[in-house]
């Protein structure tokens, strides 16, 4: 395991065992109901994100009894369902489709009965494919200040406070709508930490944030925020459902695939290779070029000093960074921090690299991400691509394109977050 053809397929290999260990023909099976747990009363299929139209899928596919429904996905991310209606939208910035379909999901909902089950199937990018507005905005509001959070350096968890308080939907809006039916919420988590509430913005769970903290979210960000937003916020109009709502009394939430799960069968992958496998964390935040530099300087020490441990190894990482967007290239935090890590490298021997979004799409691009090798910067110069450059003008998609590093995987149906992989070769033996 010394060849640089060698460690690029491994990593490409670690990459693809995390995506497989969250697809939900594995992970939603186990936490289907049984048709004697509905007592007498219908199964009904909703449900957002990324990987819900696989999670139907694998519903339709071990439920024997009845089941209808509707779940909306990613433009592309679509499954074959004969009884659950699988409805295309945009992401990461939402569209008219997904509109229509946030306002179809409260109609499915209506009349239910208490023997009724609602199966809700959550996953990320649930956000933006459900982008109902709240009381007084319009789509283009949301889609105004999903672009603006987009580019701000929020976090996940503060973009999700502040798209709660201006849904129709989400903060526990769809399970309150589900009421008097028994709602059983089954969630791929792509969060740092898998808090429900931040999984598409948790429209199944109680919301303890407040209208206030979603202001303190555009504050501390500078956000221009349109005039009918603002008022919505300051007016305490955008409430959401909050903790011993009755409404959503009974109703059972459960994690089914997360990213710890995706580490760990990438983990596995490199330990029959003969590689010392090391998961840092699964929830690693902060400004990906920061995050980039961090876990360089940490493969350094391997490579330089055997330290913690020696070589071969691999430093596993998951989470999701943010990108402050200042230039103008075409983004992705993966390739960012990979970027980011290439440089504070600088063709250090014996370290390669790969940094992919799991749903195959990092930033808005069909790109998963990128690797990286020790020869990353010596051949970007001899195209003529100054790695700085690049990644001051946060354009990490354009910079491993033309290197031919760019990862694609097409829709991957899953989401589990961020997936990072520094690995570093043992030394050749000296004679």
């Amino acid at each position: 395991m010394t060849a640089s053809p060698n460690s690029r397929d491994l990593l490409r290999r670690m990459f693809d065992a995390a995506v497989a260990s969250a697809q939900p023909a594995l992970c939603i099976p186990p936490h289907l109901p049984t048709p004697g747990q509905l007592g007498g009363g219908r199964l009904i299929v909703i449900g957002a994100g990324k990987a819900s139209a696989a999670m139907a899928q694998a519903v339709e596919e071990n439920w024997s009894g009845p089941v209808s429904g509707l779940v909306v996905t990613r433009y592309g991310y679509g499954a074959p369902c004969k009884r659950i209606e699988i409805v295309e939208a945009a992401h990461p910035v939402p569209d008219a489709a997904g509109l229509a379909a946030a306002q179809r999901l409260l109609e499915v909902v209506k009349g239910l009965t208490p023997q009724d089950l609602v199966l809700c199937l959550i996953s990320g990018g649930g956000s933006a494919l459900a982008p109902l507005p709240g009381p007084g905005l319009t789509l283009e509001h949301k889609q105004d200040v999903n672009r603006a959070l987009l580019k701000s350096g929020a976090t996940i968890s503060e973009m999700n406070c502040v798209r709660r308080h201006l849904s129709g939907i989400k903060g526990g809006r769809l399970a309150a709508a589900c009421h008097p039916a028994r709602v059983l919420t089954l969630l791929i988590s792509d969060v740092p930490g898998d808090n429900p509430i931040d999984i598409a913005s948790g429209p199944t769970v109680a919301d303890p944030t407040t209208c206030a903290d979603a202001l303190a979210v555009i504050k501390r960000y500078g956000i221009e925020l349109p005039a009918p937003v603002r008022a919505l916020l300051e007016s305490g109009r955008g409430e959401s459902i909050k903790p011993g709502d009755p409404r959503l009394a009974g109703h059972e939430v459960r994690i089914v695939a997360a990213p710890q799960m995706a580490l760990e069968a990438a983990a596995q992958v490199a330990r029959q290779a003969g590689v010392t496998p090391f998961i840092l964390g699964d929830s690693l935040e902060g400004e990906a070029r920061d995050v980039g530099k961090v876990l360089a300087g940490m493969a350094l020490q391997v490579a330089r000093h055997g330290q913690p441990a020696p070589a071969p190894c691999v430093l596993l990482s998951g989470g999701e960074t943010t990108v402050t967007v200042r230039g103008k290239g075409r983004g992705g935090r993966n390739v960012e921090c990979l970027l980011s890590a290439a440089i504070t490298l600088d063709g250090q021997a014996r370290v390669y690299g790969i940094g992919c979004d799991t749903d195959g799409v990092d930033g808005a691009e069909d790109i998963a991400g990128a690797l990286i090798d020790p020869s990353t910067l010596a051949r970007a110069w001899a195209k003529g691509l100054p790695p700085k450059d690049a990644l001051d003008n946060n354009d990490g998609h354009g910079f491993f394109q033309a290197l031919g590093d760019s990862v694609i995987t097409g829709p991957t149906r899953t989401n589990v977050n961020d997936f990072r992989a520094l690995l570093i070769e043992a030394a050749a033996p000296t004679t």
